[in-house]
């Protein structure tokens, strides 16, 4: 599945307040409302992380982002945040496995600011 990054508008040094957004349909196909976490692979990353998707926010109809400060330090240290406005860079999210995902760059990534 494809998703997009989601920042909440401050882009942090620190990471904080980065993520995925993830569309209705890939949530409703992939993700399990009894999952309290999915397990994340961030491409190159010798460790998984762990995301909550225990929460209102994610399984509504307006949010739906897995966010997480790890997710924010990859970014950066990828080059790929910040980005211009309106021109998140999109990812492969690919299950492999239970809750477990694997995130991998997409070969079109936009311009940074």
């Amino acid at each position: 599945m494809i998703v997009t990054a989601w920042n909440n508008g401050a882009h942090a040094r620190s990471g904080a307040g980065y993520g995925f957004k993830i569309s209705i349909e890939d949530r409703d196909a992939y993700f399990q409302p009894d999952w309290d976490i999915i397990l994340l692979e961030l491409d190159g990353e010798p460790r998984p992380i762990e995301v909550s998707i225990n929460k209102t926010s994610f399984w509504n109809e307006t949010c739906r982002e897995l966010i997480h400060v790890k997710i924010g330090r990859w970014l950066r240290s990828q080059g790929l945040a910040p980005w211009l406005k309106g021109n998140p860079p999109r990812f492969i999210l690919d299950p492999i496995g239970d809750n477990r995902f694997k995130v991998s760059k997409s070969h079109k990534q936009p311009a940074r600011i």
